[in-house]
């Protein structure tokens, strides 16, 4: 459970971002109640603070987690057209993505099977990097955070795998380039 001073840096540091506080605002127009602000541009906004960089240095996109039982490739589209629409004044990639959907196409990518989803927060649990699990989503005039593993790593710089799904190169890769680009951050190694 992050601590209160915590969770406004975070925010603080996060809401930095210009970006993110605009697909922050802008998202309720999709139309789907259970969604979260994650990944990259989450974290990454985050070091960009602690180390002194641009707000949004580095960030190669914008990932929205959405849920709908629904998991059709044509009820995905709807929603990653109608954002296409909503964020295309933005110069910046936004990536939608139908968490209930993950299972069918996860495995064949990767490698492993990826468990049931019931809810957008689900896919944040299961990122290989513990320390980037974490959402943001407007709640009406407050914010939500998504947090499993709590934020005092990711305002600490620390990266440590989250082994719920046995893919260590992909934690390797994600890491390798964060510390290109935040060399500042340290990395745990995936357990043996």
């Amino acid at each position: 459970m992050a601590s209160h001073n915590e969770r406004d840096r975070f925010l603080a540091l996060v809401l930095a971002n210009r970006w993110n506080a605009i697909v922050l605002e802008r998202t309720a127009q999709l139309g789907v109640t259970d969604w979260w602000l994650t990944a990259g541009c989450i974290a990454q906004s985050v070091w960009n603070g602690l180390y002194g960089r641009q707000p949004d240095h580095g960030i190669l996109d914008y990932d929205i987690f959405y849920f709908d039982p629904d998991t059709s490739w044509a009820a995905e589209d709807k929603v990653i057209r109608a954002a296409a629409k909503i964020f295309a004044d933005l110069p910046i990639s936004v990536q939608i993505r139908n968490q209930a959907r993950v299972p069918l196409w996860y495995e064949e990518k990767f490698g492993t099977p990826f468990p049931p989803v019931e809810a957008a927060s689900d896919g944040i649990g299961q990122f290989p990097c513990a320390t980037v699990a974490v959402g943001v989503r407007r709640d009406g005039d407050s914010l939500r955070i998504h947090a499993p593993f709590g934020l005092a790593l990711l305002l600490g710089g620390e990266l440590i795998p989250n082994p719920a799904l046995p893919i260590p190169d992909v934690y390797g890769a994600k890491t390798g380039r964060w510390r290109k680009v935040w060399p500042e951050l340290v990395v745990a190694p995936w357990p043996e």
